[in-house]
Protein backbone atom coordinates (compact mmCIF):
# COMPACT_ATOMS: atom_id res chain seq x y z
CA UNK A 1 0.00 0.00 0.00
CA UNK A 2 1.39 3.37 -1.00
CA UNK A 3 1.92 6.02 1.68
CA UNK A 4 2.86 9.65 1.15
CA UNK A 5 4.29 11.71 3.99
CA UNK A 6 4.94 15.39 3.46
CA UNK A 7 7.07 17.54 5.76
CA UNK A 8 8.94 20.82 5.94
CA UNK A 9 6.08 23.26 6.25
CA UNK A 10 5.85 26.03 8.80
CA UNK A 11 5.32 29.71 9.43
CA UNK A 12 7.48 32.02 7.34
CA UNK A 13 7.52 35.74 6.62
CA UNK A 14 6.84 37.06 3.13
CA UNK A 15 9.99 36.75 1.06
CA UNK A 16 11.18 33.75 3.03
CA UNK A 17 11.92 30.20 1.89
CA UNK A 18 10.92 26.68 2.78
CA UNK A 19 11.89 23.27 1.44
CA UNK A 20 9.18 20.65 1.47
CA UNK A 21 9.88 16.92 1.32
CA UNK A 22 7.63 14.03 0.42
CA UNK A 23 8.67 10.49 1.22
CA UNK A 24 6.82 7.79 -0.66
CA UNK A 25 6.66 4.20 0.57
CA UNK A 26 5.08 1.22 -1.11
CA UNK A 27 5.91 2.37 -4.63
CA UNK A 28 9.07 3.01 -6.62
CA UNK A 29 8.73 6.71 -7.25
CA UNK A 30 11.29 6.70 -10.04
CA UNK A 31 8.82 5.21 -12.52
CA UNK A 32 6.12 7.82 -11.88
CA UNK A 33 5.61 11.44 -12.84
CA UNK A 34 5.15 13.22 -9.53
CA UNK A 35 3.58 16.53 -8.57
CA UNK A 36 2.89 18.94 -5.77
CA UNK A 37 -0.58 20.31 -5.08
CA UNK A 38 -1.91 22.75 -2.52
CA UNK A 39 -5.19 23.36 -0.76
CA UNK A 40 -5.92 26.82 0.53
CA UNK A 41 -8.89 27.55 2.81
CA UNK A 42 -12.10 27.80 0.82
CA UNK A 43 -10.48 26.56 -2.38
CA UNK A 44 -10.10 23.31 -4.24
CA UNK A 45 -6.83 21.43 -4.28
CA UNK A 46 -4.72 22.97 -7.02
CA UNK A 47 -1.72 21.91 -9.04
CA UNK A 48 1.57 23.58 -8.14
CA UNK A 49 4.41 21.79 -9.92
CA UNK A 50 5.39 18.47 -11.44
CA UNK A 51 8.43 16.47 -12.42
CA UNK A 52 8.51 13.63 -14.90
CA UNK A 53 10.54 10.45 -14.80
CA UNK A 54 12.99 12.21 -17.11
CA UNK A 55 13.23 15.18 -14.70
CA UNK A 56 11.26 17.53 -16.93
CA UNK A 57 9.59 20.09 -14.70
CA UNK A 58 6.45 22.17 -15.05
CA UNK A 59 4.98 24.88 -12.84
CA UNK A 60 1.75 26.72 -12.29
CA UNK A 61 2.06 30.32 -13.45
CA UNK A 62 1.58 31.56 -9.91
CA UNK A 63 4.81 29.89 -8.67
CA UNK A 64 6.96 29.94 -11.80
CA UNK A 65 10.39 31.39 -11.08
CA UNK A 66 9.97 31.00 -7.31
CA UNK A 67 9.44 27.27 -6.74
CA UNK A 68 11.64 24.37 -7.83
CA UNK A 69 10.57 20.74 -7.84
CA UNK A 70 13.13 17.94 -7.70
CA UNK A 71 13.36 14.27 -6.91
CA UNK A 72 15.78 11.77 -5.39
CA UNK A 73 14.78 8.36 -6.66
CA UNK A 74 17.30 6.60 -4.44
CA UNK A 75 15.50 8.05 -1.42
CA UNK A 76 12.03 7.71 -2.95
CA UNK A 77 11.56 11.38 -2.14
CA UNK A 78 10.25 14.42 -3.97
CA UNK A 79 11.11 17.98 -2.94
CA UNK A 80 9.67 21.44 -3.41
CA UNK A 81 11.98 24.38 -2.83
CA UNK A 82 9.90 27.50 -2.30
CA UNK A 83 11.56 30.91 -2.43
CA UNK A 84 10.21 34.44 -2.22
CA UNK A 85 7.07 33.17 -0.54
CA UNK A 86 3.95 35.29 -0.64
CA UNK A 87 0.89 35.33 1.62
CA UNK A 88 -1.14 33.80 -1.20
CA UNK A 89 1.10 30.72 -1.02
CA UNK A 90 -0.47 29.88 2.34
CA UNK A 91 -1.98 26.41 2.03
CA UNK A 92 -1.59 22.77 2.91
CA UNK A 93 0.83 21.21 0.45
CA UNK A 94 0.54 17.66 -0.82
CA UNK A 95 2.59 15.49 -3.14
CA UNK A 96 1.17 12.74 -5.29
CA UNK A 97 1.40 11.13 -8.66
CA UNK A 98 0.76 13.73 -11.36
CA UNK A 99 -2.13 11.80 -12.90
CA UNK A 100 -4.21 9.07 -11.34
CA UNK A 101 -3.40 10.06 -7.81
CA UNK A 102 -2.90 7.60 -5.01
CA UNK A 103 -4.55 8.12 -1.63
CA UNK A 104 -3.52 11.51 -0.30
CA UNK A 105 -1.09 11.96 2.55
CA UNK A 106 -1.62 14.32 5.50
CA UNK A 107 0.03 17.25 3.75
CA UNK A 108 2.25 19.87 5.33
CA UNK A 109 0.97 23.27 6.38
CA UNK A 110 2.64 26.39 4.97
CA UNK A 111 1.70 29.77 6.38
CA UNK A 112 3.20 32.95 4.95
CA UNK A 113 2.52 35.89 7.20
CA UNK A 114 4.29 38.80 8.82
Amino acid sequence: QVQLVESGGGLVQPGGSLRLSCVITGRTVGIHDMAWFRLAPGNQRMYVASITTKDTTNYADSVKGRFTVSRDNAKNTVYLQMNNLKPEDTAVYYCNRRLGQWSWGPGTDVTVSS
